[in-house]
């Protein structure tokens, strides 16, 4: 197969720790063909969708590119979008374009309209009997009679990643008025808030579903001494542990949702018994769950890659 992953620069990737790179290193070995991409790479000329893309090749101290090509994207059997938020206007028109390219024969993994479609913080309200009470919106006053009615909230953008301008509030806080005025940017910007769970304390567990399908084994990131986030990103212990049967029951109901979208990996946020986050664009934890236990994800992924192409 001929693979081509949309990334962040390279020179941003971690790697020994990248999920991406994770997954690349399993094609390499099964023998595929690697190429990468921007962001920007894709784009349209008249009607036709065109990418351009370099091969890539690990090597003994790392990897290096070839020099670039451009092709129509359904040159390659399988694009795999994995750019990370902020899921902004510029993300926004990749994924028309890659529906575009969609439409022209490319295969795309994610489905670029279920990207669109599933913000990773609002698709969770697709979930009631799973999602702790939340709300949705600009306005200080309803996030405040929501901090009233529960004591103790997180409240964090729509848009953000690894924990990003996600801050607990409780009805002490002196900074309410600031924070809020900050995350909402003066109630120009809907965000959402949550009820805090404490079970965070034993681990905001992350599962990987694959083709609708979850690992046995969920990464759970536990928060600093004093931290709420527990984001490795934000200085959390990637600590893998089984499901429990609360986990396999969200995630795999959840998991035959995604399927029938087309969200091919995702990764789910739970927190105690709660479903917190659907993340589609470029979910991670790969790495640590491969390194502490006997599940390889990197390889059930590309099985179910290469089961999608027989």
């Amino acid at each position: 197969m001929k693979i081509n992953f949309i990334l962040d620069p390279l020179a941003n990737l971690k790697i020994q720790k990248d999920t991406s790179l994770a997954m690349m290193r399993e094609a390499n070995k099964r023998g595929h063909e690697l190429f990468v991409s921007m962001q920007h790479d894709v784009f349209l000329r008249d009607n036709l969708a065109r990418i351009r893309a370099q091969k890539f090749n690990f090597t003994p101290e790392g990897f290096v590119l070839e020099p670039g090509l451009e092709a129509q994207p359904s040159a390659f059997d399988a694009i795999i979008m994995r750019k990370d938020p902020p899921f902004n206007n510029e993300y926004l028109y990749s994924t028309y374009l890659l529906e575009i390219a969609v439409a022209q024969g490319a295969k795309v993994y994610n489905n670029p309209v279920a990207l669109r479609g599933w913000n990773e913080k609002l698709s969770v309200a697709r979930f009631p009997q799973f999602s702790p009470e939340f709300i949705v919106t600009a306005s200080h006053q309803l996030i405040r009679e929501f901090l009233t009615r529960h004591q103790d909230i997180i409240v964090k953008p729509l848009d953000g990643m690894g924990g990003s301008n996600i801050f607990r509030l409780t009805l002490n806080d002196p900074n309410i008025s600031v924070i809020l005025e900050s995350i909402t940017q003066h109630g120009s910007h809907t965000i959402m808030a949550q009820r805090y769970l404490p079970a965070i304390a034993q681990g905001d567990k992350r599962i990987i579903v694959i083709d609708g399908t979850p690992l046995p084994y969920a990464l759970a990131r536990i928060p600093l001494a004093g931290e709420t986030r527990g984001n490795l990103a934000a200085g959390g212990t990637g600590t893998a542990q089984r499901l429990s049967e609360r986990d396999y029951e969200i995630a795999d109901t959840v998991g035959k949702t995604l399927k029938q979208e087309g969200l091919f990996l995702v990764g789910l946020d739970v927190i105690g018994e709660y479903l917190t986050e659907i993340n589609v664009t470029s979910p991670t934890g790969m790495v640590e769950i491969a390194a502490q236990t006997d599940c390889n994800p990197a390889s059930i992924w590309m099985s179910a890659l290469e089961h999608h192409h027989l």
